[in-house]
């Protein structure tokens, strides 16, 4: 067999995991040497390192070990993942990341179905909750935006809500977007989903410790959220409550010497007490891209301001800009609008139906409005 092959082997064996891996290569040498070693051996080797309390291994895995040298069963499952255009590459290999080498219990290895980012690009994390608001998914997709367009990749975790308008964000500037999966590489979860994950592909990447067809158990989300903070020079954070589990990624971060960065919201949101509470704690408080850009690129014009509306208002009329400006990023009913323009309801009516042809905004609901750009 070759190298990368007895890689894909050592990385595939039944409840041995990185921390056992990372062992086994200390005390062999190779992946090979490991896959040669003789079942006395493998036990030797198992008896050294619990007695030394080096890592905890259990009394099946010598049998994992052993039970998994099918030179041909991996022969062939290595060649399904390059006839499938997927691209396995582990510690071992020069192609592996070298933001994740210091992770404490980092991958082994991963699976790859595009281009991983340049060393030299800087990568920048969105999280937040599943269930966000309509405010809180245009404000992501305008930040994902503002920031791609300005050259920074943008990974998050392919989920629904935050994850799901960071993508999305990066791809409609044709951005670069890198989704971190915790389940098989082959897999898009949530289905939904599946159009970002092609089309992320040819705009950054897809990546997985996970191999094929591995599903989606909950326990692998918060492990590949280490992967997600890794890979990345900072984290914003947009809506999420007190406990939720894109905090993990925070934490995580945290531990990894990165900047935290929170949008912060209204005491009364429970969306918002999560972002509220990492500000109180010290994350940076964010009130536009710039505020990330300027401490990510060093070149980067502080004159500029991604949020500058007067190109977008440039060939309206003064009572369009009335409308518009009194919309805000979540909904807001009409007859709001009517108090704070004082516009006739038939005028205002005709204003916001030419607003919405113009996709600046949109109705998420009947009578309620909100800004669908920045």
């Amino acid at each position: 067999m070759k190298d990368r092959e007895y890689n894909y082997w050592l990385s595939n064996i039944n409840n041995i995991g990185p921390k056992k891996i990372d062992y086994l290569l200390d005390y062999y040498g190779s992946s090979e040497e490991v896959y040669k070693a003789s079942d006395d051996s493998i036990n030797e080797a198992i008896k050294l390192a619990m007695k030394e309390g080096i890592v905890r291994f259990s009394k099946k895995d010598a049998d994992n070990i052993r039970d998994y040298k099918n030179p041909e069963r991996i022969h062939m499952e290595y060649n399904v993942l390059l006839e499938k255009g997927i691209k396995f590459i582990t510690k071992l290999d020069e192609e592996y990341p070298k933001k994740l080498r210091p992770l404490y219990n980092g991958p082994f290895s991963l699976y790859i179905k595009g281009k991983l980012p340049h060393i030299e690009r800087k990568i920048l994390a969105i999280v937040g909750t599943r269930n966000a608001s309509a405010y809180g998914m245009e404000l992501t997709k305008y930040f994902s935006q503002s920031l791609a367009a300005s050259g920074v990749g943008i990974i998050s975790g392919l989920a629904r809500g935050i994850d799901t308008c960071a993508h999305k964000g990066a791809l409609e500037v044709s951005g670069l977007t890198y989704g971190v999966l915790g389940c098989g590489i082959d897999i898009c979860y949530p289905r939904e989903n599946i159009d970002i994950y092609m089309e992320m592909q040819n705009h950054g990447a897809v990546i997985s410790e996970y191999p094929p067809g591995e599903k989606p158990y909950a326990s692998n989300f918060p492990m590949r959220n280490r992967i997600i903070s890794g890979l990345s020079d900072g984290i914003l954070v947009i809506e999420a409550k007190e406990k939720s589990g894109s905090l993990i990624t925070v934490d995580m971060g945290l531990e990894q010497g990165k900047d935290i960065y929170a949008i912060p919201g209204r005491i009364t949101d429970a969306l918002s007490i999560g972002c509220n509470n990492l500000i109180k704690m010290g994350a940076k408080l964010v009130g536009s891209p710039d505020d990330i850009l300027v401490e990510l690129l060093t070149n980067y014009d502080n004159n500029h301001k991604s949020n500058d509306n007067s190109q977008l208002t440039k060939n309206m009329t003064e009572e369009e800009i009335l409308v518009y400006e009194s919309i805000a990023l979540e909904p807001t009913n009409i007859e709001e609008i009517v108090r704070n323009t004082s516009i006739p309801i038939s005028d205002l009516m005709e204003h916001l139906l030419k607003l919405e042809l113009r996709d600046m905004i949109k109705q998420p609901y009947k009578n309620f409005y909100m800004k669908s750009n920045l």
